[in-house]
């Protein structure tokens, strides 16, 4: 039961865009609350409120201190390549963490670099088992290769990029799913 807490507490932490965009930024890099202020526009207050939320969530893990001016900060970082714990988040969290990727998404979209090289795909269809199987693996394997090689923003050499993908094996729709899709 311990891991089923901690699965819905995790998600339940990522499930706000302001957290979502720490947690890509400490992907490639560790900070410190102030550097993540700065970053994205948030008072420092506002700032570490947030990383407290994903460190008590187990979302971000210290990764040393640095000494400013007298003081001590800690720096975080997004453990990405760790196994999360396994059990199944309520629908209610689950659902507020795919509201938040959905605006994140839309957020990120009004950022896209005008005649950049991008792919969009989205489907809802029927494939073999292996197929599904395969597109899975590519993803990992996609998601995989960027997170390990993210960098601080605005690195030199680097380029600002986005990579959300939602992979999921559907259940066969029922006659009160259609109901409710067409308003009956």
């Amino acid at each position: 039961m311990a891991d089923d807490h901690e699965q819905v507490s995790s998600l339940r932490a990522i499930a706000h865009p302001v957290r979502l965009r720490i947690l890509s930024l400490l992907t490639g890099t560790a900070m410190s609350a102030a550097e993540i202020a700065r970053e994205l526009g948030l008072t420092h207050a506002n700032a570490s409120y947030h990383l407290r939320v994903l460190a008590d969530a187990g979302e971000v893990v210290e990764a040393g201190e640095e000494h400013i001016r007298g003081g001590v900060a800690k720096r975080y970082r997004h453990p990405w390549e760790r196994t999360p714990a396994g059990g199944r988040p309520s629908r209610r969290d689950h659902l507020a963490y795919v509201r938040a990727m959905a605006d994140e998404l839309v957020r990120r979209d009004a950022l896209r670099k005008p005649r950049s090289k991008t792919l969009m795909a989205d489907a809802e269809l029927w494939v073999a088992p292996e197929v599904w199987s395969r597109a899975l693996e590519l993803l990992k394997e996609a998601s995989a290769l960027v997170h390990g090689q993210a960098r601080a923003p605005r690195a030199e050499g680097t380029i600002h990029v986005n990579l959300t993908a939602a992979a999921f094996q559907m259940s066969e729709p029922t006659a009160a799913d259609d109901d409710q899709e067409t308003g009956r």
